[in-house]
């Protein structure tokens, strides 16, 4: 059984006109990548600890963590990378998923 990744990505945007320009490459890339949204930017809540409320939060599940670093490095997201980098900062990781069990 193949265990899925998962993008987890934190953005604080600058411009969000600008943003959009990014948005839409971002979204390109990621359904040719096979990627899918799970969380993009909803409201969100601290429910214990010391987590800082980001301004923006997407996850998207990707069938492999390796299927989401060829997203990351792909001239795809690369050119939609560029796009953003005037306009928000972002953090971003990759994590891999757990084996369905049940």
């Amino acid at each position: 059984m193949s265990v899925r990744g998962y993008l987890i990505a934190e953005a604080s945007v600058r411009d969000p006109a600008a943003y959009e320009i990014y948005k839409a490459l971002a979204q390109a890339a990621i359904a040719q990548y096979g990627g899918r949204y799970l969380v993009r930017g909803g409201d969100s809540e601290v429910l214990e600890g010391g987590w800082a409320k980001p301004p923006r939060l997407v996850i998207v599940e990707f069938e492999s963590p390796e299927q989401a670093r060829r997203f990351y490095a792909s001239p795809e997201y690369q050119a939609a990378r560029t796009a953003r980098l005037a306009v928000a900062d972002m953090n971003m990781l990759v994590v891999a998923g757990v084996d369905n069990l049940l």
